[in-house]
């Protein structure tokens, strides 16, 4: 079968993947889409450091195959969105609802995949691998969703969208009437948007340096577009009750902090490097503000995912207009070109 594998030097779809059958508590999905994602541009360049070989990957949807022995939540048949977190559900943090803080759904990597020719393993990128025609995964992490949702649009839901609107609804619960700012529109910048106007926010400042992105930000929720976050004291004069910087670079965490209210809140979403260092005024911190770190949207997915799902068909929730772009996986490397020069909000695989 077809996949995405990174070898630690280069990128290669190959044809001659293998993944081996579902056992106990797992699920065998036929991926059908699959989001290319900046984290998995952040394992090649080694901002993420991940084992290799590995089969990239990780914002998916498809169809059940199989299950093995004890899945009872879906059948084959079943159309499923993948997530990323692979938790027990049996330690402290996921009987408090926690799962993203599950220490068994953090690293600690499978190789399920090998090779025709030599069988040598090859790992799987935060226990998803999506960038393969087949996976498996714990069946925790195979949510069940209706099938009138496209699954090209569905497969974000796996990670862009958990991550995006949980920050906004899980994380920094932010209320009806309150200030938001968005610092980056790219796939996760547009999720924080929408989860802002599904949470009632009522001035939602959007920032990119892209000009062009103005058109899809305000779609997405954004009342105000900005080509600089210098602006944005005109906007909202004693700053903002909340600010999410959705970039990853280390000097936009102190303009979070600088554009907060009192009691406001940073919510810091993009990925930096492993040992990348920021720095703020903490004077500013005694105003009661606050720096909120956020994985994975705080998200509980069985739960979020079906709601989100819903929200989709009411009409609330935009999916399909996250798609900016889908290319077979054959032309990986065009998808990869467009995502690095901004030109898709989310470019997805299919098979």
């Amino acid at each position: 079968m077809r996949g995405v594998v990174f070898d630690g030097k280069r990128i290669e779809v190959v044809d001659d993947l293998e993944v081996r059958d579902p056992g106990p508590g797992e699920v065998l999905v036929r991926v059908a889409a699959a989001g290319l994602c900046h984290s998995d541009l952040a394992v090649v360049d080694g901002t993420i450091p991940f084992p290799v070989p590995v089969v990239l990957g990780h914002e998916g949807a498809g169809v059940v195959e199989a299950v093995g022995p004890g899945v009872v939540h879906v059948v084959p048949g079943d159309h499923v969105a993948l997530s990323t977190l692979a938790n027990c559900g049996a330690c402290a943090d996921c009987d408090r609802g926690r799962p993203t803080m599950c220490r068994k759904a953090i690293g600690r990597p499978g190789r399920p995949f090998s090779r025709t020719g030599d069988g040598a393993p090859l790992y799987q990128f935060a226990s998803n691998s999506s960038f393969a025609e087949r996976t498996v995964v714990k069946a925790v992490q195979a949510v069940r969703i209706p099938e009138d949702i496209p699954l090209t649009s569905a497969a974000l839901m796996g990670c862009g969208v958990l991550t995006g609107v949980g920050a906004v609804l899980n994380r920094a619960r932010v209320g009806r009437g309150e200030t938001v700012v968005v610092i980056g529109t790219g796939g996760i910048g547009l999720n924080v948007l929408q989860g802002a106007r599904i949470a009632g926010a009522l001035t939602i400042v959007a920032v990119d340096t892209n000009p062009a992105k103005e058109e899809v930000a305000r779609r997405f929720g954004a009342t105000h577009f900005l080509s600089s976050a210098d602006g944005v004291r005109e906007i909202l004069p004693t700053g903002a009750d909340h600010v999410f910087e959705c970039v990853g670079h280390t000097g936009l965490v102190r303009t979070a902090v600088d554009l907060l209210d009192r009691h406001g809140q940073a919510v810091l979403l993009g990925m930096t490097g492993p040992k990348a260092e920021a720095t703020f005024l903490p004077a500013a911190m005694f105003l009661d503000k606050s720096i909120l770190g956020c994985r994975y949207g705080s998200s509980r997915p069985q739960r979020d995912i079906a709601l989100y799902a819903e929200l989709y068909r009411t009409g609330t929730l935009l999916l399909d207009e996250l798609v900016t772009a889908t290319y077979p996986v054959e032309d990986f490397a065009r998808a990869v070109e467009d995502a690095e020069a901004g030109k898709v909000a989310r470019g997805v695989l299919t098979f």
